[in-house]
């Protein structure tokens, strides 16, 4: 068994000579993004196993090894060990197309969110230096409000509700009226010119305008997500009703108490829990969600559930 942390980049075309030794190898990670990914990928082409344990679950099972030294070799030896003792670790398989596309898609749309979430700290921040009154009456999380000030910051104050309204419904802002008036209302009950109020105004417009590109970038994210998502295989069984349904909470709750009794498998996961200091319910609750996970990999992997014998059994 070879297991390897985040921080060991050595490329895994040298750890495949290790094959020349035994064929029968498993391949264990704890991070199968960014700096594994090559690593996984290179492997998983070759047709080599590759377990996942997560960091939490590292960390978690460090507890029961001697030494409190952080070090490369020791988180190597914990990740390897955990790998083949559990019976729960999740094996990495190559992934197509469309998941590939999807995880990049969402990557991206989530660094997106994070630099209009700061950009717009910085939009309000200007605002509270030059025009407390405008910040308060604007919710900059809105599209409209950030396309307002995308061309209008001081001169608000000289426009009339009803010219702004026209601006903006031009520009298919919703509830154009009364972002208008509000923002009217609030501009003109400033009266007090600030030194560098022009410049503040400048710099108010280059934000907002930085942040009504993000929404763009995001919206556009959003669709092209949507339409990958929808060209999957399994994209209708993944959409099922969201909504809480009783008659399916009753049928996985039923089934699942009556597996404990015929299910090796689950049983052993039900004692587990109970021994964990949950209550009956609990633990059934807990198992129903693990028989959820198990049904959601059979339609993944397109296979029936299949038992893996114990060791030493």
């Amino acid at each position: 068994m070879v297991s390897g942390d985040s921080s060991d980049s050595r490329p895994a075309a040298t750890a495949l000579t290790r094959l020349e030794i035994s064929s029968d190898v498993l391949w264990a990670v704890d991070i199968n993004t960014g700096i594994a990914a090559l690593a996984t990928g290179l492997l998983l082409n070759h047709g080599q196993p590759v377990a996942y344990l997560t960091g939490r679950t590292i960390h978690q099972a460090s507890t029961t090894y001697r030494g409190e030294g952080k070090t490369d070799a020791r988180d190597a030896f914990m990740i390897a060990d955990q790998a083949r003792i559990r019976r729960d670790v999740s094996m990495l398989r190559p992934g197509d197309d469309i998941a590939l596309d999807l995880r990049l898609l969402t990557a991206r749309r989530l660094d997106v969110v994070h630099d209009r979430t700061r950009q717009i700290n910085r939009l309000r921040a200007q605002l509270l230096e030059f025009f407390p009154a405008l910040e308060g009456a604007l919710d900059l999380t809105k599209k409209g409000p950030v396309i307002l000030l995308t061309a209008y910051q001081t001169p608000v104050r000289r426009m009339g509700v009803r010219r702004l309204e026209t601006w903006l419904r031009n520009r298919k802002v919703q509830r154009a009226g009364a972002l208008a008036a509000a923002a009217v209302e609030a501009a003109q009950a400033q009266m007090t010119a600030l030194h560098g109020e022009e410049l503040g105004a400048e710099l108010v417009g280059r934000l907002a305008r930085s942040v009504a590109a993000h929404n763009d970038e995001a919206a556009e994210l959003d669709a092209r997500i949507e339409a990958r998502f929808r060209q999957h295989r399994d994209a209708e069984i993944i959409l099922r009703p969201r909504r809480y349904h009783r008659g399916l909470q009753r049928a996985l709750y039923l089934s699942t108490q009556v597996s404990i009794f015929f299910c090796p498998v689950s049983k052993a996961y039900y004692d587990r829990k109970r021994k964990e200091g949950k209550e009956h319910k609990q633990a059934v609750i807990a198992l129903a969600r693990r028989r959820v996970n198990v049904l959601w990999a059979m339609i993944r992997d397109h296979g029936p559930f299949q038992t893996v014998p114990v060791a030493g059994a």
